[in-house]
């Protein structure tokens, strides 16, 4: 009888932990299909992205175009302000040419000269056998440069009328003498001879000189010179106007 109780005990314990395990397993099989989505969602979602793939990648392909239209207008108008700027130069650069030809022609329209023929001392020069062009060394102005004190030739630095003047001065009997030359063309003489104590003689002419031409005054040949502290002997120049 106890053995009868005892197996009817087991068997319902059995069913009754065998039905709980059922349930068990259909409540996490319903959690399992509530958690995965259906094919439907999955699809839905899929294409949501897809645009929204679509919109940004368009939107990038915007920003992109905008950054190269800005770049090269940035690139266009770096090439202006170079562009500019080297125009500026330009006219910096000419300018300043056409104030270093304004300064130059200035400073040759600046043109005066007076010489002495000794520089220290007293002395005679002459007489020649020919016209020797005088070396008037004692330089009192010389405005331009133009007068060469080695040489004792003035030389032309602008087209212009220039005016000059020269006097000589002779002792005893000989008599005293010099032209004035333009290029190698004898212009005017100054002349004089007296027989006995000093004589002097002076002359002017306002020549019309090329760029380069020569002035000296030359010797008269048989004639005799002097000079002296006093400067009796004298060459001067000057320009009175451009042409």
């Amino acid at each position: 009888m106890e053995i009868m109780v005892f197996f009817t005990l087991l068997l319902l314990v059995c069913s009754v932990s065998t039905n709980q395990t059922e349930a068990d397993n259909e409540i996490v099989d319903q959690q399992i299909s509530n958690q995965q989505p259906c094919p439907q969602d999955i699809h839905a979602v899929l294409r949501e992205m897809a645009v929204s793939l679509a919109l940004q990648t368009e939107r990038i392909t915007v920003l992109q175009k905008e950054n190269q239209e800005q770049a090269a207008k940035l690139e266009t108008e770096i090439d202006q302000l170079k562009l500019q700027s080297e125009e500026q130069v330009a006219k910096l650069e000419s300018q300043k040419t056409e104030i270093d030809q304004l300064k130059h022609e200035l400073q040759v329209k600046q043109v005066a000269f007076s010489v002495g023929l000794l520089d220290q001392g007293s002395g005679e020069i002459g007489p020649f056998n020919t016209q020797i062009i005088l070396i008037f060394k004692h330089v009192v102005t010389n405005i331009g440069n133009a007068y060469k004190p080695h040489t004792g030739i003035f030389t032309a630095p602008v087209r212009g009328v220039y005016h000059f003047d020269w006097k000589v001065y002779g002792i005893g009997n000989f008599p005293a003498g010099a032209y004035l030359f333009r290029n190698g063309e004898k212009i005017f003489i100054t002349f004089v001879r007296q027989t006995f104590g000093g004589v002097s003689a002076s002359n002017g002419a306002s020549l019309l000189l090329e760029v380069g031409d020569q002035v000296s005054v030359r010797i008269d040949p048989g004639a005799r010179l002097f000079d002296n502290q006093n400067h009796h002997t004298t060459f001067s120049g000057h320009l009175i106007f451009t042409m």
